[in-house]
């Protein structure tokens, strides 16, 4: 269940515990369909609509930092996959946070999350219950509906671990601190983890099932880590097998576009390779696509500008039309809690426009803080 600090942005506020519900989802490979250009507006020029500064977000942040450490602590050192996937909430969040305001206390912490995850990971033999019981690292997840109980589950780790190596990512990219001997030295033993004990273990186990999926949304994930790790790896052949990923899934994420049914500026896609069938993708899980593509826009050509201005037409007309209604899928239709925390929120970057209406959203974390706090600093 996700855990929720709630902050007084404006308005009236919304609890909301939502859990992500977890699919026994099939194999197959994904099928490639051709899809109609979705018209858009140009982007709003960013110095016609002020913003909230850095500042008052970071001051949201703040509010909730302590509380944060006291659950993301805990569940870092658990050695439960499914304890991970809620605290990739944090990692991003305080990445998010170093990355508006530069301050290392937030690097510090983000580090500490994923280096106690690194530690608690035990050889795959050495797990009783693991269904693999081969040389790479990893964990097993006590879930109480995870069936079979105690089993290394891709999801969960994929989960983690694309917010993972953002943060490596961005150490990397930053040069005072991977400049820094003792930054550099951590960022290293990582990605040599990330490298080996993530992105090879499940590549190896089967691509077809662990990476490439059969829903965009896990696809997603692992476009984000095969992303990050192209970017930093010092190792050739890695980088032509990460790069294979991430042009597949950007291939195949491509084709799953239509303009929207509700608004055609907008984007539609279902998250089963191959359908268009309507309602599409839920918006809950839409979110890991929105993030992965909100990463991918910057750090390369196939994502554009006309691409974010269709996913910001979709937040503000189909999923929240109004900022007065939530729906449930990208098509428009049912009602929802309104999570934008992981995903849509990171569309604010893009256009000033869509960051002041986020500005009123009513449902708030310390997740989407410090998002907003990112978005802020890209615009000004």
């Amino acid at each position: 269940m996700r855990r929720w600090i709630l902050l007084g942005i404006l308005g009236v506020l919304i609890v909301a515990g939502a859990v992500i519900a977890v699919r026994n989802l099939g194999d197959g490979e994904p099928e490639v369909t051709a899809t109609t250009a979705v018209p858009v507006s140009p982007p709003v020029s960013r110095s016609a609509v002020p913003v909230l500064p850095v500042r008052h977000w970071e001051a949201k942040y703040l509010d909730g930092w302590a509380f944060e450490r006291e659950n993301g602590l805990p569940a870092s050192r658990s050695g439960d996959s499914w304890n991970h996937y809620d605290l990739s909430y944090d990692v991003d969040a305080n990445t998010a946070m170093f990355r508006a305001t530069g301050q290392t206390r937030y690097l510090d912490r983000a580090l500490e999350y994923v280096e106690n995850v690194t530690a608690s990971a035990k050889p795959s033999s050495s797990l009783p219950t693991s269904q693999y019981r081969d040389r790479f690292h990893g964990w097993i997840s006590h879930r109480e509906d995870l069936q079979p109980s105690g089993v290394e589950v891709p999801l969960y780790e994929s989960y983690f671990w694309r917010h993972a190596t953002t943060l490596l990512r961005v150490l990397r990219q930053t040069p005072t601190a991977h400049d820094d001997p003792g930054y550099r030295q951590r960022y290293e033993k990582l990605l040599g983890f990330a490298e080996e004990h993530v992105f090879t273990k499940w590549q190896t186990r089967g691509e077809a099932d662990n990476i490439y999926r059969d829903r965009t949304h896990m696809a997603a994930h692992w476009a984000a880590i095969s992303l990050n790790l192209s970017l930093i790896t010092t190792d050739d052949n890695r980088r032509v097998r990460y790069r294979t990923v991430v042009d597949t899934i950007d291939k195949r994420l491509r084709a799953q576009l239509r303009p929207n049914p509700a608004d055609p500026a907008a984007y539609f896609w279902n998250d089963q390779w191959g359908s268009g069938q309507r309602p599409g993708q839920d918006v809950s899980h839409a979110n890991g696509v929105l993030s992965y593509l909100a990463e991918a826009k910057d750090h390369g050509t196939f994502w554009t500008d006309t691409d974010m201005a269709a996913f910001n037409a979709l937040l503000v007309k189909v999923v929240w039309p109004g900022g007065t209604r939530y729906a449930a899928y990208v098509d428009g239709t049912g009602s929802d809690n309104g999570w934008f925390s992981d995903g849509f929120v990171k569309l604010g970057r893009y256009d000033p426009a869509v960051q002041q209406r986020l500005e009123r959203h009513q449902v708030a974390n310390l997740h989407f803080a410090a998002n907003m706090a990112l978005n802020a600093s890209r615009l000004s």
